[in-house]
């Protein structure tokens, strides 16, 4: 093998999540050989770039907890720690809080979940009907028994985020390939490298399952059935005739149905909805807000009776089938192969936490937070890990 194409570590996709395992790779040891593979330079279908951004202290595990409690660690010196020949990162980080409402079939989970948060010394604060109301006028709370809320989660530019981790691991010294990876190479249970379309082969002891979406496809190179499936999710920007001075935080209703004021009178709304595609597809259909999410929108805030449609996009969620929380660690039958998989709809908020425990394992050392709750043995031993049965985002 060529020592030009000789790496210590591979990622197998060069969204925020390969590009911040990259930099704290580098971050550790400077010397260190770094390939990310990426098929979309343009980032036209990166899940990262689709996403809605947002960080939230608002979990029930509490390992998801303390991932995004070093996310916003690491957010407070983001800008100049991220900073490339002396030009800071700006990544828009706007705290203006996630409010997650319950019915009464929700209520009692709810109420765990923000003692389990109060534990770790996350400032959430249990709101009544009556408080919401009266913080928030324009939604409509009779159907609600109350809602969690923490001042300190918050949306971000999530390209923004991906840029500052790509750059900064590049001047560190991580080559960036514009390649796709079609085969992950193997040999005695052990990773040996990839193969790129192009036919040229990569060799490495240490590859990371960074894909995303396509994260089956490139496990099953190398046999290994991941219970993650590509789903397209809707998101809708609305212009709306509400009149607020408020800056309202993203809210959950109950079903699932989230809100995020961009400014002044203009919304984005998504839900997860049953009939989601599966498959690689990026088509956006105004129809679904119309038929499925406006009619639900109306009841909490009536103040929507009217809006615009200003635009909208499609984008797909890595759900894993299994439990909905990340795949995260070595996959226990093939030395090397990493993944950083499954995180279904919440990934992008925990790259800092995983981008450092990856690097960290494949680095041999402890664990600066221990995520092995996380590790694919679960999906071999069939014990699951679920955050909540009501918590639907």
């Amino acid at each position: 093998m060529n020592q030009a194409n000789s790496y210590d570590a591979i990622m197998v996709g060069g969204g925020v999540m390969g590009c911040a395992t990259a930099y704290y790779l580098m971050k550790q040891d400077p010397q260190l050989r770094v390939a990310i593979v990426e098929k979309d330079p343009t980032y036209e279908f990166c899940s990262t770039v689709l996403s809605d951004a947002n960080i939230r202290l608002q979990f029930n595990v509490k390992e998801n907890i303390q991932i995004s409690q070093y996310g916003l660690e690491v957010l407070e010196t983001f800008a100049e720690d991220m900073a490339v020949d002396g030009v800071k990162v700006d990544v828009a980080f706007r705290q203006q809080g996630n409010l997650f409402t319950a019915d009464e079939a929700g209520k009692e989970a709810a109420l765990q979940g923000v003692a389990t948060q109060q534990s770790l010394g996350c400032p959430v604060e249990w709101l009544t009907p009556v408080q919401i109301k009266e913080r928030f006028p324009l939604f409509e709370v009779d159907q609600l028994a109350g809602g969690a809320f923490c001042p300190l989660d918050g949306t971000m530019d999530a390209y923004a985020v991906l840029m500052a981790y790509k750059n900064k691991a590049i001047e560190l010294g991580a080559e960036y390939i514009d390649g796709e990876v079609v085969e992950i190479l193997t040999a005695d249970e052990q990773v040996n490298g990839v193969r790129l379309a192009s036919g040229d082969n990569l060799s490495s002891n240490y590859v990371v399952n960074s894909a995303g979406a396509w994260a089956q496809k490139i496990a099953t190179t190398v046999g290994v059935e991941l219970p993650v499936d590509p789903v397209k999710r809707q998101v809708f920007v609305l212009e709306t005739n509400a009149k607020t001075n408020l800056l309202y935080p993203l809210t959950v209703f109950p079903s699932g149905l989230y809100l995020i004021q961009e400014h002044d009178n203009i919304f984005m709304t998504g839900k997860i909805l049953p009939d989601d595609p599966i498959g690689f597809e990026f088509s956006w259909n105004r129809k679904v807000f119309v038929d499925h999410l406006w009619p639900e929108l109306f009841e909490y805030i009536p103040d929507f009776d009217q809006l615009k449609i200003a635009r909208g996009w499609a984008g797909l969620y890595a759900v894993n089938t299994f439990d909905g929380n990340a795949i995260l660690g070595e996959w226990p039958q093939l030395k090397g192969f990493m993944l950083a998989n499954g995180f279904s709809g919440h990934g992008f908020q925990q790259c800092h936490a995983v981008g450092r425990y990856l690097a960290e394992l494949i680095l041999g050392q402890t664990p600066s937070l221990d995520l092995s709750i996380f590790s694919p043995q679960r999906i071999l031993e069939n014990k699951p890990v679920f955050e909540s049965e009501h918590k639907l985002v």
